[in-house]
């Protein structure tokens, strides 16, 4: 092993992978040699087809299709990056959340890795090797009542989910671990802050404070950019991580207040 971080040769699977971080990730593996697949629901026009895994992965039918389809044209898979998450919940606290809003949380931000997992982990457990890479937020130790309260227990089962498996994969040469991510300014990200400017008549500057505000402020000063959590994530994929599994990376800027 070399001090030069690298993904010569390495095939990888990223889902949600087709913008924001998870398309900064699958960016940066390219350059770094890795073969690459993502998924998302639609391609984006400047990704070629041969790149992409059209399938709803709220759906077990469609882990099935990225599964089936990382075998047919990788014969496996090295490295897995669950990138795809997200909320769509009301505000509001608790009372809002009804049945449905508990089950929408629940199948965006857990059920896709584990059923993907399933379904590729054991190719990687016979090869004796592999990555799995979690995202999760800083949102399961710094939930904000008002709107996130089902987003933060979902990620907090995705990332007791993948202490389990860490333990159960890691001795047979599976690396398995957590990325927790602050707030990090995608172009959805950038969408709220000017929303919230406009209603508090002021700029893009005085919305992101805004944002920063609501998380108890962010020491650094500013949200994370796509392309720093990918460096991240590309050296926990790399063998320069070689020893590192069952363990959670955070990257906030220094929001999360505690040891």
């Amino acid at each position: 092993m070399t001090g030069i971080l690298t993904l010569d040769g390495k095939r990888a699977l990223i889902t949600g992978g087709t913008k924001g971080t998870g398309g900064a990730t699958a960016d940066l593996f390219r350059r770094l040699g890795a073969r690459v697949l993502v998924t998302a629901r639609s391609r984006p026009d400047d990704l070629p087809e041969e790149q992409f895994i059209s399938a709803d992965l709220k759906t077990a039918e469609g882990a099935v299709t990225v599964s089936n389809a990382v075998r047919e044209r990788f014969g496996g898979v090295d490295i897995i990056v669950h990138m795809l998450g997200g909320s769509s919940a009301p505000g509001g606290g608790f009372a809002a959340l009804d049945d449905a809003e508990w089950q929408n949380e629940m199948t965006m931000n857990l059920f896709p890795a584990v059923r993907v997992d399933r379904e590729l982990m054991p190719q990687m457990v016979a090869q004796g090797q592999g990555v799995v890479i979690h995202v999760t937020s800083i949102q399961r130790v710094l939930p904000l009542p008002e709107s996130t309260t089902a987003y933060a227990a979902a990620k907090a089962a995705l990332s007791t989910y993948s202490k389990a498996l860490s333990k159960e994969v890691s001795p047979r040469g599976v690396r398995v671990v957590r990325v927790s991510p602050g707030w990090i300014e995608t172009e959805g990200s950038v969408h709220l802050a000017q929303r919230l400017a406009a209603q508090a008549n002021t700029d893009y500057e005085g919305g992101k404070k805004i944002i920063m505000d609501s998380l108890g402020g962010i020491p650094l000063g500013r949200p994370a950019k796509p392309e720093e959590v990918a460096n991240l994530i590309a050296f926990l994929s790399s063998d320069l991580a070689a020893s590192i599994t069952g363990v959670e990376y955070t990257i906030d800027g220094g929001t999360v207040p505690t040891v």
